[in-house]
């Protein structure tokens, strides 16, 4: 017992010595920049319970002085005096999130994993042809997702804001970065117990890329829940309209929805800010590893 004891003192003491000045500068320093970049988010939550007074209050104050709730009972009641309640557009962007991030995870990491370490006759090309893909912006994109939309009949549809957002150049070529790290000795091992195809991914691959997968649901969720582009172009019904273009137009009612507006805001931002917390620990070790070769 004394010799451990007297190991673990030491072990402590070494730990110390490691402690240097120039560490201690340093975190300093990533404190502060992490305060300072999370103070656009303080600034958001506290603007939503700001009563109309101190929201335009000049010179601004950054903290709330009086906080309240009317702004949220404001948001209500501009949400219910519309034609269509407030659950309709609640659940319009809940199923088109959840089934687009599905479809996101399942089509994205299959083709890579497939692409990486089956490597069928012509897959390989393909591959790079999603990677030759992150080159092009999106807006470029825009007109040719338009037309194909629209020929297939699926304007004012679900599916119109879903098939377009399914596979995703950049959720493909960061998936199939954790993949290439998989040993090959280890799913030729496990094919010779007998795993086929499907067993191989769903039993050894998926488990080893957590990290990834958590990584392109968040981002996958944020660009589905806070898309406020697509329901505009392909959605004319205002029963079918998602949370985030109703709530962008609060704000535009002048003084009287400026509140309202500030809640809106923040009820839109906080789904994806719980998501995020949640996983933030894989999402960290995917930034870390992603594009290492093991």
């Amino acid at each position: 017992m004394q010799n451990i004891d007297v190991r673990k003192i030491r072990a402590r003491k070494f730990s110390l010595r490691r402690i240097t000045f120039g560490k201690v500068i340093f975190y300093l320093i990533m404190t502060g920049l992490a305060c300072f970049m999370a103070l656009p988010l303080v600034y958001l939550v506290v603007t939503a319970f700001k009563p109309l007074d101190e929201l335009f209050l000049f010179p601004p104050r950054f903290f709330v002085k009086n906080p309240t709730l009317q702004n949220f009972t404001d948001l209500m009641a501009t949400l219910d005096s519309n034609t269509v309640p407030f659950t309709r557009y609640l659940f319009n962007s809940t199923l088109v999130t959840v089934v687009s991030v599905f479809g996101s995870v399942v089509t994205c990491t299959m083709a890579a994993f497939v692409a990486e370490k089956l490597k069928p006759r012509g897959l390989q090309a393909f591959s790079r042809i999603v990677t030759y893909a992150l080159m092009f912006s999106a807006p470029a994109a825009q007109i040719p997702i338009y037309l194909i939309v629209s020929n297939l009949g699926m304007i004012n549809t679900y599916w119109s804001l879903i098939i377009p957002k399914i596979a995703v150049p950049m959720y493909f070529f960061l998936y199939q970065q954790f993949v290439s790290q998989i040993p090959n000795e280890l799913i030729e091992s496990a094919r010779i117990d007998g795993c086929g195809n499907m067993k191989l991914f769903i039993r050894i691959i998926v488990p080893l890329t957590k990290a990834a997968i958590s990584t392109i649901v968040v981002f996958a969720f944020v660009a589905n829940w806070n898309d406020s582009f697509s329901p505009m172009i392909y959605i004319q019904k205002q029963a079918m309209k998602t949370l985030p273009i109703i709530l962008s137009t609060i704000g535009t009612g002048g003084v009287a929805r400026a509140g309202a507006g500030a809640a809106a805001v923040f009820l839109t931002t906080l789904p994806t800010i719980g998501l995020y917390v949640a996983m933030q620990t894989r999402v960290l070790t995917t930034m870390a590893y992603s594009g290492i070769k093991g």
